[in-house]
């Protein structure tokens, strides 16, 4: 049976002066998780030839850092719920900055790799208790909004910053300072995190750590990553895609059953029990995947199609964040007018409208022509959605809950890409080669083909929104969202 965890958490009160301040702080720490999903991937050409790693090889750059992130996530909630948050935060930050070093400092690829899953593990401690710290330091419903409404959207924004940043820093200075720019943010988030962040302080003994429950989430989410991860090199039918897939659900199965049969689970089922929660967590594992076809596709546009660099590759995507910015601003404002039942379904609705748009592009297309409109499209239904979203997933949870809530919202994210990566790379390979399929081959064929490719992925990611905007009026629930049930607020943990 599963018994709530007991405790009792003093803060001081939710109008305190440092709470935008705080924010900040938070925004800069997830900025740096956020960007180190999308930032090495335009150094990885520079750090190969540095290295001298393979093609093989190269993918694990990136496969490593979503392993360890994505098969950690809850227990990384967890733990920051019972060592405190801003323990949780000041050992992720210093972590993520020290693991940097070495990957930046790295002579060879077992070095870099190593330092990725460090950072991937030390960003899913770290991810959840920004968030969770967000959480119980806004309390007041309207605040709230507005704060959850600039983290997502710098959730939302962090991935094509990173490319533009990645583009600038390869560019101008080394690979090496992909890695190396972690330190600074760590260096400021540290520094404003030990001025103005209160240490949480627990009445009574903290509760045990679910230890099997651990071994088995993680390691049921390292074999779902892991088994998309390698559908990107594999067939379907082979056993390194099916045989971990197939392993992530049982894993996951079991975990399941576990939870309902301790005192203190790893992730309570009070905290997965709520419709609004669970439409919450859909929603943003159907944005994951439409954000990456976003990034990852329309990059490869840019640059083979249109000749971009790999700076004005980035810079191109700033309308799309300006756009997103605008409207998670404006969906944080409206959410507690209007609820989040409309707004998460009219964002996907707008999002699936500029992914068909997408779907015109062509030999001839230009940027400013056939790209831009889509992207501030896709931007406004990113925003309209995304913060609301985030602030569903992780409201009316008690305070001894916030971490591990958290973590699921990161987790949603995270499995999204990694699905979004295995799924849709499928369909557009099985695109090009339907297309190329009776036809002559040559250069004009295969640029064909390669535009046919993004523009079939861009319209099954057009219904996977049009299904996330069902699915979501369905689950989550008309009027505001619940209050915390504790019966006094918590900030400044």
């Amino acid at each position: 049976m599963t018994t709530p965890v007991t405790s009792t958490v003093t803060a001081p009160s939710s109008n305190h002066a440092r709470r935008w301040l705080i924010l900040a702080v938070l925004g800069l720490s997830q900025l740096m998780v956020v960007l180190d999903s999308t930032i090495v991937n335009i150094a990885l050409p520079s750090a190969q030839g540095d290295l001298g790693f393979s093609n093989g090889d190269r993918q694990w750059i990136v496969t490593a850092y979503a392993l360890a992130f994505g098969a950690l996530l809850p227990l990384g909630g967890r733990v920051g719920d019972l060592i405190g948050r801003k323990n949780a935060l000041l050992i992720g930050l210093i972590g993520f900055a020290a693991a940097s070093a070495v990957g930046g400092a790295a002579q060879n690829f077992g070095l870099l790799v190593t330092a990725r899953t460090a950072q991937g593990l030390l960003g899913a401690l770290l991810a959840p208790a920004v968030l969770s710290l967000l959480t119980t330091t806004f309390t007041d419903a309207v605040e709230r909004a507005k704060a959850f409404g600039i983290y997502g959207a710098v959730s939302g924004a962090g991935g094509a910053l990173g490319l533009l940043l990645g583009g600038v820093l390869t560019e101008y200075l080394d690979w090496r300072w992909c890695m190396y720019v972690n330190i600074i943010f760590a260096v400021l988030a540290v520094a404003g995190s030990t001025l103005w962040l209160r240490p949480q302080r627990q009445d009574g003994a903290r509760p045990r750590l679910d230890v099997p429950g651990a071994i088995t989430v993680s390691a049921g989410l390292f074999a779902l990553v892991f088994g998309f991860a390698n559908a990107g090199s594999h067939a379907w039918g082979e056993v390194a895609v099916w045989g971990w897939l197939t392993a992530a659900a049982v894993l996951l199965a079991a975990f399941a059953a576990l939870q309902t049969r301790v005192a203190h689970p790893l992730i309570p089922p009070r905290v997965l029990t709520d419709r609004t929660r669970g439409g919450a967590l859909i929603s943003l594992l159907l944005f994951g995947i439409g954000s990456f076809a976003v990034f990852l596709f329309l990059t490869y546009f840019l640059q083979q199609n249109l000749g971009f660099s790999p700076i004005r590759s980035g810079i191109a995507f700033l309308p799309m964040i300006g756009a997103l910015v605008v409207a998670a601003g404006a969906a944080s404002g409206l959410l507690p007018r209007i609820g989040i039942r409309v707004l998460v379904p009219a964002g996907f609705l707008v999002g699936a409208a500029g992914m068909l748009w997408l779907t015109r592009l062509g030999a001839t297309s230009t940027y400013a022509g056939s790209v831009l409109g889509p992207l501030l499209v896709m931007g406004l239904g990113i925003g309209m959605a995304m913060a609301p979203s985030m602030t569903a997933g992780t409201s009316g949870v008690h305070a001894d809950d916030a971490g591990v809530a958290s973590a699921l919202v990161n987790t949603a994210q995270q499995v999204g890409g990694s699905v979004g990566t295995a799924v849709l790379s499928t369909i557009a390979t099985s695109a090009l080669t339907g297309y190329l399929s009776g036809r002559t081959p040559g250069p004009e064929a295969l640029a064909a083909a390669t535009i046919h490719s993004y523009t079939t992925t861009f319209a099954w990611v057009a219904g996977f929104f049009v299904a996330g905007a069902v699915i979501s009026g369905l689950l989550l629930r008309s009027g505001p969202l619940p209050s915390d049930p504790d019966a006094a607020p918590v900030a400044h943990m």
